[in-house]
C-alpha cells in the first residue's frame, strides 16, 4: 500500500464535477499519512482482541515535509487590498469577514466556517467552541476581530455567523473566494491553513512564549507549537543589538555609538 500510493498507483481520475479543492494524487506525504491511519486502525482491532498483530507497526515511512507558510507584512497588505476589492464587486461581506476571523484569530477553517451566533461571547470578546478538533475550546478575540463579527448581520432563521444561501447552511463558497482572493493579492500557492501558521508567526516574533502561542492555537501537546521556535529569533536579535549599543555608548564615554551593519566580503568590516 505504501509504494503503490507514493506512486500514485491508487490515484483516481478527477470527476468532471467536485468540490472545489485539490485532489489528492498520491505521493510521499499521503503515503505516510495512509500507514500511519492504518495502523492507528490496526492497532485498535489488536486492543480489542480483534486480531492478533498489527500488520502496520515497523513500516518504515518516507519522510513527510512539514508546510509552513509564513505571510510577510507586505503579503499581509495585499491579501487585505484583495478582500476590500473582493467585497466591493461581490457584495457579500459573509466570506471575506470569515477570511479576515481566520486571520485574526488563527483558528482552524472549521472551527470558523461552522461559528453560531450562540458561541460568540461578545461581552467578553470570545467565541466558546463545543465541538472543535479539540473538543471544547476558547478563542480570545482582538478588538479589531470582535468589530468584524459585530458588523455582520444576522440572517434570520440561520444561527451561522457565516451563513449560506439556504435556510439553516453555513456558506460553501469559502474555497471559491478564497481562490480569486489569493490571486488577486499574488500568494499563488497560500493555503487558508497557512493564515494560521502566519497567526503563530507574528506571536512567536513578538516574544511570547511558546506556550501561550500553543494556547492560543488550541494545542494538546507542546511539541506541535514547537515547529515556531526557530521564529523567536527575531525578537533576540533586536535585543542583542539594543543591549550591544547601550554597551558600546558606556565604552564610549557615553557619547553614544552607532549600529554598523556587517557587511559580506573583503575589506568589509
Amino acid at each position: 500500500m505504501l509504494v503503490s500510493v507514493m506512486k500514485g498507483r491508487t490515484a483516481a481520475s478527477a470527476p468532471k464535477k467536485r468540490p472545489p479543492g485539490s485532489l489528492a494524487k498520491g505521493g510521499s506525504g499521503v503515503a505516510a499519512q495512509c500507514v500511519a491511519l492504518a495502523s492507528t486502525i490496526l492497532q485498535f482491532a489488536v486492543d480489542r482482541g480483534l486480531r492478533a498483530d498489527n500488520p502496520a507497526k515497523g513500516v518504515k515511512k518516507p519522510p513527510v515535509r512539514k508546510m509552513q507558510r509564513f505571510l510577510s507584512e507586505a503579503e499581509f497588505a495585499r491579501l487585505a487590498d484583495a478582500l476590500v476589492d473582493e467585497e466591493r464587486e461581490s457584495g457579500n461581506p459573509f466570506v471575506v469577514a470569515l477570511i479576515r476571523t481566520l486571520s485574526l484569530t488563527g483558528a482552524r477553517r472549521g472551527e470558523i466556517e461552522s461559528l453560531c451566533w450562540r458561541n460568540v461571547d461578545f461581552e467578553r470578546g470570545l467565541l466558546l467552541l463545543d465541538d472543535s478538533k479539540t473538543r471544547e475550546k476558547t478563542i480570545y478575540l482582538s478588538p479589531l476581530a470582535l468589530s468584524i463579527l459585530n458588523g455582520l448581520p444576522h440572517v434570520s432563521g440561520n444561527d451561522h455567523v457565516f451563513p449560506g444561501g439556504r435556510p439553516g447552511l453555513r456558506t460553501g463558497l469559502l474555497d471559491k473566494v478564497w481562490a480569486r482572493v489569493r490571486q488577486r493579492a499574488g500568494l499563488a500557492g497560500v493555503r487558508l491553513h497557512d493564515l494560521r501558521h502566519s497567526y503563530a508567526s507574528v506571536g512567536a516574533g513578538s516574544s511570547f512564549g511558546l506556550q501561550v502561542i500553543g494556547r492560543l492555537l488550541g494545542h494538546t501537546q507542546a511539541q506541535t507549537t514547537a515547529r515556531y521556535a526557530h521564529l523567536a529569533a527575531d525578537p533576540l536579535r533586536k535585543a542583542a543589538d539594543t543591549i550591544g549599543a547601550t554597551i558600546a555608548a558606556a565604552m564610549a564615554g557615553g557619547k553614544g555609538a552607532d549600529i554598523l551593519p556587517l557587511r559580506g566580503g573583503k575589506g568589509g568590516r
